[in-house]
Order: structure tokens, then sequence, then C-alpha cells
């Protein structure tokens, strides 16, 4: 059941909620995930803190809809975590030589276009789009895919099937996280325009 509309405008300023703690949960696990990965070297357990806090990436927004405890700082903090999930993993990756650096150049040069899209978005006075469903399945399979590229890596067993999935999950990942950019892209030239 949907939340009445004065309720969900009443809930757009709220900061303990359900889902903001999810979300805090989750920007907590990258600093751990970074910590077992790169410092102490404990790869099944990072390998669980990066599988939890990629695949958790719905719940926040599903506990959002579900309670209807929408809030400004949800919306700004779910994406904040998930970029942060992506750059995080794919640096302390590449660093290791888990993933090639052209793929990681890829996804800073999609954040760098999207940061000036903003940025011009902003002189003009409007804020970011509202995130398409493409982006959001994007980050859904780069979260998924870290984990299985990384369970490759550390198990030889497993690499065979690890290996093929993770690479699957993440091709399809950075194309249609461009294709997002792309939209991205031109809902920023219609804003624009109109502004103009």
């Amino acid at each position: 059941m949907n939340p009445a509309p004065g309720r969900q405008r009443a809930d757009l300023g709220r900061v303990r909620t359900w889902p903001n703690l999810v979300s805090l949960v989750r920007l907590i696990g990258v600093p751990v995930f970074l910590w077992l990965f790169l410092v102490v070297d404990q790869l099944a357990a990072a390998i669980a803190v990066l599988a939890v806090g990629g695949t958790s990436d719905w719940i926040d927004g599903y506990l959002a809809r579900r309670l209807g405890q929408v809030s400004r700082i949800g919306e700004l903090l779910d994406p904040a975590v998930d970029r942060l999930y992506i750059f995080a993993t794919i640096l302390a990756l590449s660093g290791r030589g888990i993933v090639p650096w052209a793929f990681t150049g890829a996804l800073i040069a999609r954040e760098l276009l999207l940061g000036v899209c903003l940025v011009l978005l902003r002189s003009r006075g409007y804020g970011p789009p509202p995130v398409h469903y493409v982006g959001k399945t994007a980050t859904f399979l780069l979260l998924g895919a870290f984990p299985l590229l990384l369970l490759a890596w550390a198990s030889q067993p497993a690499a065979p099937i690890a290996g093929a999935c993770g690479w699957a999950l993440a091709w399809w990942g950075i194309v249609l996280y461009w294709v997002a950019a792309a939209l991205y892209v031109w809902q920023v030239r219609l804003l624009l325009r109109a502004a103009r």
C-alpha cells in the first residue's frame, strides 16, 4: 500500500529511516572491504562483504517504497554509496591486476562526463535528472560482477565459472552504464535548451 502524497512529502526531510540505515551500513562496508582486501589479505571475508554490499543495493529502495520512508538524504545517499562501492572496488581490483585499467578508465570517463553535465545543470539552476532504470540495472550488474571476479582470482576451482559469470556481468554492466550516460546527456541537453 502506497503512503498518502502528503506523508511522502513530509518524509522527504527525514534522516532516521530504515532505508537510510541500510545505506549507511553499505557505506561502512566500503572501507571494511578495502581493509580486508588490501591490508589484512582476508579474501574470503572481503568477497563476503563485497557480495553483501553489492547485492543489497535494492533493499534500501524497496524499504523506502514499502514503508513510505522516501527522504531527500536517501535519494542522494543511495546513488552516492553505489558510486563509492564501484569506484573503491574497481580501483582495488585494478591495483591487484584483477581488472584491466582500460575497464577502470571507461568507468571513470563516464563519471567525468556526468560530472560535467551536472555542473552545467547547476549553473542553470537545475538539480540532477532522476536516475534512469538503465543506470540502476547497470549498477546492479557491476556490483554483482565484482565479487565474482574477486572469487575467480582468489579460488582456482571457482575460477572458470565465477570468472565467466563475472566478466559477462561486468561487460553488460559497462555497456548499460554508457547507455544510461547517453540518456542522461540527452536529458541534460533538453533541459539546457529549455533554459535558453
